[in-house]
């Protein structure tokens, strides 16, 4: 077997632009020789351990696959099949993937080393009144259930984030410089929810609401919500021309494989520095691949006063179950 780092990936390879434009072609060369000189020569039967898997920023497309061997990677890597250096190096350049700013963080950790905790974080669990106490102090909160849940019934002005994608999406949005509260399915999460973070430079979670957003509401306490909206609603909306806002929030490289007819393009990291390009006074319906990280756009709208927004359930992926049409 061999250890690939972030050099090989299933299904793709590594990032050759953290640099900067002037560095990526230089990069982008010995990444081809790593891969073509030194990785696939060790033999078609080796086995293939890379750092990342699916649905790390580290990549682009990196494929659902848990395993795989060289041999599997030089026939079915789409990346590989760019085997003459002039080419792949191309691509590589032109490659357009999102730059994550939790990217400056670890560079800084990297650099001058991360500060000793010893220890996790024990985050204190919170009666909602002193919950409520902290975030008018200024905490931000973020919430881990799943969109559907989220959508149904929030704390005003807080981030969805669903567990999972916690590592992918809190870098985001999060700052470093003011303490992080949680909303969790279920208790047993927080360990999880607070590994996350910490391996994202986040060591201040600093609560999480004690009995969950039941309490919250229980105690009478100010509530938010968003619609949730089928792609069949959606669809029967656009053949009746209703004025609506359609706003497509994956990264650039699933928008150009095919999108909705009419939607607009804001990848979600860039959606909270780009909300002027995003009218207020028609209903704002937002959709990914599933409907996850739509969930996080959708809450970042709210939480800068937009009233009327919806969120795809299934997202692109339930669209094209349907047999709706796509464009590119």
């Amino acid at each position: 077997m061999v250890f690939t780092g972030d050099t090989l990936f299933i299904g793709d390879v590594g990032k050759t632009d953290l640099y900067g434009s002037g560095e990526a072609s230089r990069l982008a060369s010995n990444l081809y020789d790593s891969i073509f000189n030194k990785i696939l020569p060790l033999g078609d039967k080796v086995i293939l351990c890379p750092a990342h898997g699916e649905g790390s920023v580290c990549g682009g497309s990196i494929a659902k696959r848990e395993l795989s061997t060289l041999g599997l990677e030089r026939i079915q890597n789409p990346i590989l099949q760019k085997i003459e250096k002039e080419e792949f190096v191309k691509y590589k350049v032109e490659e357009q993937l999102e730059f994550q700013p939790y990217f400056k963080k670890m560079e800084q950790y990297n650099l001058q080393g991360p500060p000793i905790l010893q220890k996790l974080p024990t985050p204190e669990f919170l009666s909602p009144e002193k919950f409520k106490e902290e975030v008018e102090k200024g905490a931000v909160v973020i919430d881990t259930r799943m969109p559907y849940s989220f959508g149904g019934v929030h704390i005003k002005d807080t981030y969805s984030i669903w567990l999972g994608g916690v590592p992918s999406f809190a870098g985001l949005v999060l700052p470093y410089d003011k303490p992080i509260l949680l909303v969790l399915e279920e208790t047993e999460q927080l360990e999880t929810a607070v590994r996350y973070l910490i391996r994202l430079g986040y060591n201040n979670t600093a609560g999480i609401l004690n009995s969950g957003i039941a309490a919250w509401y229980i105690k009478a306490l100010p509530i938010d919500n968003f619609n949730l909206i089928s792609v069949h609603d959606l669809k029967s909306k656009l053949d009746k021309g209703e004025k609506i806002v359609i706003l497509d929030v994956r990264d650039k490289k699933k928008w150009d494989k095919g999108h909705i007819n009419g939607a607009k393009h804001i990848y979600v990291g860039h959606l909270k520095d780009k909300l002027d390009e995003v009218p207020k006074d028609w209903p704002v319906i937002v959709y990914c691949g599933t409907a996850r990280s739509a969930s996080l756009a959708a809450s970042i709208l709210k939480k800068n006063g937009y009233g009327k927004v919806y969120n795809v359930l299934g997202g692109m992926t339930a669209w094209k179950n349907a047999g709706y049409d796509v464009v590119k």
